[in-house]
């Protein structure tokens, strides 16, 4: 009984090891933080960058309803907007606002 004892004491060791180890309590943040940016920018560019573009373009659709015959130009754009606002999120904020920059050491 004790023998087992010891062999689940070193097996949870050793995954809270792994945890520590392999940063994964920081990928799990990362995740959760990612979500929330994703939602606030898919919000941004529905109701603010959307509007905005609908205004100059003079068109009462929104810019995700904007197609080519069956293309789906409109969600593409929208799409494109949202990736290039948190890239650049990321990298002004976290990468350079946070200096992550320092952490990463090249590989020689």
């Amino acid at each position: 009984m004790d023998t087992l004892i010891q062999v689940q004491r070193t097996a949870f060791s050793g995954f809270l090891d792994f945890i520590r180890e392999r940063g994964v309590v920081g990928l799990a943040v990362g995740f959760i933080i990612g979500g929330a940016v994703t939602k606030t920018v898919t919000s941004l560019v529905d109701d603010v960058i959307n509007p905005l573009i609908g205004t100059f373009a003079g068109s009462s659709l929104k810019l995700s309803e904007m197609t080519i015959g069956v293309i789906k130009v409109g969600s593409f754009a929208n799409n494109l907007i949202n990736l290039l606002i948190v890239t650049a999120v990321v990298y002004f904020v976290l990468f350079k606002g946070l200096r992550l920059n320092k952490l990463d050491k090249p590989k020689t």
